[in-house]
């Protein structure tokens, strides 16, 4: 789990410089920036990140030492570490009495930020012990429209056997609203424009219920609202909310614009979605290559066949060899019993539990969440068994024969 970090500073560069070293830290990310005191409390308030990094002024102030005290003493399980220009011994003894877990020397040098980060580490393990623990984000992404990323999402929302937030990220064009039959008076747009209000009251107020076990966040529902969502907002939305459900589902749109890429930071897992045809395989193909430009792990991707059918010629063997990727899940094609849900505006894990569509999404909804297996192999095993019987002679032949434009990709 990454460490989370909000930011206190007014002085431009000390806050550069303390961007830079959470940004080029391998489990480290920034989450809020904050120039007043009552926007830090607020965001500390809200955010209940791993730690402060409270930039002190070279004469460490009364009052910034002070502040120091009232989150120590209100947030005990969030690390407060203060940074200074001036890390003369006074400035340091005064710093630590206030409360400051460590002191950060400015300039930043990389080795002694690593150290202090460790530090950090280890105090959020022993804290973590008492605390409620973080949601899980799940993002659902395809580099290519068309192959059932909503349809998905909304269904595998609905999956979850605990308290789940389906948000949609489809900031010009989002659906899940009518995917789940619901008329939302919210949006994230809502929560961004009253960030500097929001309380635990207000948030629930912009999120919309379709089940007891389902809630949305809902895309803006015109599309220059999206104009000011910036990705700084989306990371600390989606921070924020994960802290009040146990699964948040994100639906993404197939475009790695700046605030999705901040989305697919974020996430615990990303489920890609692809279709058996030449362009699916090929966005598929494309969309791993920026995951892994991205330095995401290996473990964090899943990839799922949409409208999967045993008539389909193209052997899985050979795309999962051609991508260097295990398949997690297939999700049958029954084009009717999707077009009815959606036309219906119910998800079809609750309109036709039953289904063999249903069946899949629940199976992959259980390995998302911990419940299942997580190995590709076990996953897969009793899935895939016999399906590759009809192409087997194929299968055995040599690798995937595809265009030589995909091979480009």
């Amino acid at each position: 789990m990454s460490l989370t970090f909000v930011v206190f500073s007014t002085d431009n560069e000390a806050s550069r410089q303390v961007k830079a070293a959470l940004s080029a830290g391998p489990n480290t990310r920034l989450v809020a920036e904050a120039q007043t005191t009552e926007r830090l409390l607020s965001d500390v308030q809200l955010l209940r990140p791993s730690g402060v990094i409270l930039v002190l002024s070279p004469a460490a102030t009364d009052a910034e030492l002070g502040m120091v005290k009232k989150i120590v003493t209100s947030h005990p399980g969030t690390a407060v570490i203060t940074a200074s220009a001036n890390s003369s011994s006074s400035v340091i003894l005064r710093s630590i009495r206030s409360g400051a877990h460590e002191f950060l020397p400015l300039p930043i040098n990389p080795e002694e930020f690593r150290t202090v980060m460790e530090r950090v580490q280890e105090l959020r393990s022993v804290s973590e012990a008492g605390m409620k623990k973080i949601g899980r984000l799940v993002a659902i992404f395809s580099g290519k429209g068309g192959a059932g990323v909503s349809f998905l999402a909304t269904n595998l929302a609905a999956a979850m056997s605990v308290p789940t937030l389906l948000v949609d990220l489809n900031l010009q064009a989002g659906d899940a609203a009518s995917f789940l039959g619901i008329d939302a008076r919210y949006s994230i747009a809502d929560l961004v424009n009253n960030r500097s209000r929001l309380d635990d009251g207000l948030i629930q107020s912009f999120l919309t219920v379709q089940s007891p076990g389902l809630t949305l966040l809902a895309a803006p529902a015109e599309a220059h609202e999206a104009e000011d969502i910036r990705p700084q907002d989306v990371t600390e939305i989606l921070h924020l909310l994960r802290q009040r459900f146990d699964c948040v589902v994100i639906d993404l749109p197939h475009t790695f614009d700046s605030t999705t890429v901040a989305a697919l930071d974020a996430a615990d897992n990303i489920i890609n979605v692809l279709t058996l045809d030449i362009p699916g395989i090929r966005s598929t193909n494309r969309a791993l290559k920026v995951f892994n430009r991205l330095r995401y792990s290996r473990s964090k991707i899943h990839l799922v066949v949409n409208r999967w059918s045993k008539n389909i010629d193209v052997p899985l063997q050979k795309v999962e060899s051609h991508l260097d990727e295990q398949i997690i899940g297939l999700i049958p094609n029954d084009y009717r019993k999707v077009m009815d849900s959606i036309n219906l505006g119910k998800p079809l894990v609750q309109s036709d539990p039953t289904s063999k569509i249903t069946t899949e999404i629940r199976r992959i909804a259980a390995l998302v969440s911990g419940e299942g297996d997580t190995t590709p192999t076990q996953a897969r095993r009793g899935l895939l068994r016999g399906m590759f019987s009809r192409n087997s002679a194929t299968s055995s032949t040599g690798p995937l024969q595809l265009s030589p434009m995909m091979d480009k990709a």
